[in-house]
């Protein structure tokens, strides 16, 4: 992956937060590897060499700043590698498959051999997907470390290690300290809940994300708490909750309320407050919540790419937290309003999904797993309020999901599962598009036959004033044909699922 050096100069000396992960900066003095935004003095740029992962900075010997913390740097979108199996497989390795699966397994899920997975992924990040895994794990262990008070035993098994001799080996190895150490100079949290962060690169649209979330809200499942997103969760037989809030100063000082701190700076992350019950699937959840919020996204270099259609950079693509509900919820979105489909979402969960105690009394079920439908008569389905056809929907796709038919999860193939999901009886176009462009955070999907993408693509220059004037002398649009429309959105790629969104906030 080619770095232009004078542009990272640029960025490291301003502190660039729109380049935060895009590369990270080795700086031989001191041994240390840091982010972009790192606020350490300036160094000498003869000290400075550039690497393009955090993987390929640990390679070359450097260790990771206890001050700008690595492990916290966004991600990276899924379309910024130039090959796809490596972005792929770059991505299924950040949700730690390489813990629950071998190398050959990942590749022969990607389609590929593990020697072509090896040089393609080698070729494109500067590290083997080894390298790249085993990064993963001690820099999740870094973050546990630092943030939580888990034992050192269950942070080893919760970053991915087998053994706890081999964590504390690797970790005294690369870092030239051990976690016991480590510990020490964060210090423990003593909260009941544990508390992370996670970064992205403004701008973003906080109000814009819980506004769509909000309205697609399954009651009982997620909801929001003023300015907080909150859910339930269930991840690998662990449930409890989360609490997602923007790291925004209030407007007054609340020690002294005459103190105006509106115009105090604020950094660039979202806090995620997690249940002490979540602790040891901690790092699936921190990797649910920024494809939740589309924290990898690069929002100046993809406004940049859509033109005109962009009214707003700071504009994402709400994903998913968990795919199967995100697909259940399009699907009983199929020809109703959304709020109808919100209200016959949260019954489908208080039917069928487990109940759970949380602080927040708006929570108060558990989104039911593909497992538990899959089990269902349809029938059974249809007696809370959703069409037989719907119902019979829902539990082929929780079939399909359980027997690994469909994976529903950022590096599944776009296409490929589109096209599946389109041979179940009840899913059409319109809802593949919508789960790939969720579910898999695909960010080239596009919902040409959506009515609100049709209607808003009739005001855009192409459609405007091709019909006669209205009786009222006004002009008319010409309402697009779906052909129409996916020959224009072809200027939007790869970026079309974020052109979506801003169609539908202009209507």
């Amino acid at each position: 992956m080619h770095l232009e050096p004078e542009a990272c100069h640029r960025a490291l000396d301003t502190h660039d937060p729109r380049f935060d992960g895009l590369f990270f900066v080795g700086i031989s003095s001191t041994g240390i590897y840091c982010r972009p935004v790192c606020p350490t003095r300036q160094t000498k740029r003869e000290n400075r060499t550039f690497y393009p992962t955090a993987a390929a900075a640990e390679a070359a010997g450097y260790r990771p700043c206890l001050r700008c913390r690595p492990e916290l740097a966004p991600g990276r979108a899924s379309v910024d590698a130039v090959n796809a199996w490596a972005r792929a497989a770059v991505r299924r390795i950040e949700d730690g498959a390489l813990g629950e699966m071998s190398l050959e397994e990942l590749a022969k899920e990607l389609g590929i051999s593990d020697r072509h997975l090896r040089r393609v992924v080698q070729s494109e990040y500067g590290v083997s997907p080894v390298e790249l895994a085993q990064t993963q794990k001690l820099l999740t262990a870094k973050r546990l470390l630092t943030d939580t008070d888990l034992p050192i035993g269950e942070v080893a098994l919760a970053s991915g290690f087998s053994s706890v001799r081999r964590f504390n080996a690797l970790f005294s190895e690369r870092y030239n300290l051990t976690p016991t150490k480590l510990r020490k100079k964060g210090g423990s949290t003593g909260r009941d809940s544990i508390v992370c962060e996670v970064s992205y690169r403004p701008p973003l649209d906080w109000c814009g994300l819980l506004e769509f979330i909000a309205f697609r809200a399954s009651c009982g499942v997620e909801a929001m708490d003023g300015s907080a997103y909150v859910r339930t969760v269930s991840i690998k037989g662990k449930s409890g909750w989360i609490r997602v809030t923007p790291d925004v100063p209030s407007t007054s000082s609340p020690t002294n309320p005459k103190v105006n701190t509106e115009n105090l700076p604020h950094r660039n992350v979202l806090r995620v407050e997690i249940s002490t019950s979540l602790a040891a699937v901690l790092p699936e959840v921190l990797v649910r919540v920024k494809r939740l919020f589309d924290l990898s996204a690069e929002p100046c270099a993809i406004a940049e790419a859509l033109g005109d259609v962009c009214q707003d950079p700071a504009v994402r693509v709400p994903g998913a937290f968990d795919g199967f509900e995100i697909a259940v919820r399009a699907i009983l979105g199929q020809q109703v309003s959304v709020q109808a489909a919100s209200v016959i979402s949260g019954k489908f969960a208080q039917a069928f999904g487990e109940p759970i105690e949380a602080p927040y009394p708006q929570l108060n079920r558990i989104f039911p797993s593909p497992a538990i439908i899959a089990k269902l008569d349809p029938v059974k389905i249809a007696e809370v309020g959703i069409i037989r056809s719907r119902a019979n929907a829902i539990v082929s796709l929780a079939q399909a999901i359980v027997s690994k038919e469909i994976i529903l999860r950022p590096g599944a193939d776009a296409e490929a599962t589109k096209a599946r999901l389109c041979e179940i009886p009840g899913i059409g176009p319109w809802t593949a598009e919508y789960v790939a462009m969720r579910a898999l955070a695909w960010p080239d999907a596009f919902p040409a036959t959506d009515l609100g993408i049709k209607k808003a693509m009739a005001n855009l220059p192409p459609f405007i004033g091709e019909v006669p004037r209205s009786e009222d002398g006004g002009v008319g649009a010409k309402s697009p044909s779906e052909k129409e429309i996916l020959a224009m959105a072809e200027a939007w790629r790869p970026w079309r699922s974020y052109a979506a969104m801003h169609l539908w906030r202009s209507l």
